[in-house]
């Protein structure tokens, strides 16, 4: 004889709270920030990210430092001449992008499927592309903090030291620039984190891969505009260098690459971006599930 008993006789359906579509993608999306960032996790996930928002932060806090030590001592204009240009400002910042890009923004996709619980996210409302979009947007929204956060601290401390824009037009202009520029470089450089970590499962594949990616393109176009003597048109083929010369041409300075137009600079970020993205969308669409 045996003391079991059966407590649950069959089936029943669940009767509770359906939230719905876009309350799974908000969980998502809520989840995977709280993954990339390291929250709620043991210390040591919290170091590259960290990492990765103070170097893009750091130099504008210097500068603004800079500007307001020196007012005092009636050298406000001189310390200007120090501070560099909005549209330069993004050179300081492009090592963080990158250091996110490689080794913190493969957490939003490797894990999931290392571990092997997508089954358990397309249960749920969401569908493949909706549990992709989810893990972009979150992606996409800490960039934003580093490529939009550190320009407006910047122009926030220059006009707090009166060194900023004369006038509320010139403000709201470099203000929508810096909001350009934050969107197109978030844009780019979430899809080429898709992308690639859409390619494996493994976070130290990934993070290599990312920066081969990034320093061959590099070299490629080194090597045929400046070695081989080619026209400055390949430079578009360096994700790093074209999307910087973008930058500056959003902010109305003419770029280091005279001979590169605005319209092609568009066009080649535009095919880094839309291509990395389809790598993604065409593996998770034929990505094999196991339930």
């Amino acid at each position: 004889m045996s003391d079991a008993r059966i407590l649950e006789r069959g089936y029943r359906r669940y009767d509770g709270p359906r939230l719905g579509h876009a309350h799974a993608v908000r969980s998502v999306i809520a989840h995977t920030l709280r993954r990339i960032l390291g929250l709620r996790r043991p210390a040591r996930t919290k170091v590259l990210p960290v990492m990765s928002i103070a170097f893009a932060y750091l130099p504008a806090i210097v500068f603004v430092g800079v500007i307001a030590v020196l007012g005092r001592f009636g050298a406000k204009t001189q310390a200007r001449t120090f501070v560099p240009r909005y549209s330069e400002y993004y050179g300081f910042i492009v090592s963080a992008l990158v250091l996110f890009v490689a080794f913190v923004a493969p957490e939003a996709l490797c894990p999931d499927r290392r571990s092997r619980v997508l089954s358990l996210y397309l249960a749920s409302p969401l569908t493949r592309m909706t549990y992709l979009l989810s893990k972009a947007a979150a992606v996409f929204i800490v960039l934003l903090a580093v490529t939009v956060g550190p320009p407006l601290l910047l122009l926030l401390g220059l006009m707090s030291q009166s060194a900023g824009p004369d006038g509320p037009v010139a403000v709201l202009q470099v203000l929508l620039q810096i909001l350009a520029a934050g969107v197109f470089l978030a844009t780019l450089f979430t899809a080429l984190s898709m992308g690639v970590a859409s390619l494996t499962d493994r976070r130290a594949v990934a993070a290599a891969a990312t920066v081969f990616l990034v320093i061959g393109a590099g070299v490629v176009a080194g090597t045929l505009v400046f070695a081989l003597h080619g026209s400055e048109g390949f430079v578009v083929i360096a994700i790093v260098r074209s999307a910087l010369e973008l930058v500056r041409h959003i902010f109305g300075d003419r770029g280091e690459l005279r001979g590169v137009g605005t319209p092609a600079l568009i066009v080649g970020n535009l095919a880094w971006t839309l291509a990395t993205a389809a790598i993604a969308v065409v593996r998770y669409r034929r990505l094999q599930v196991t339930r």
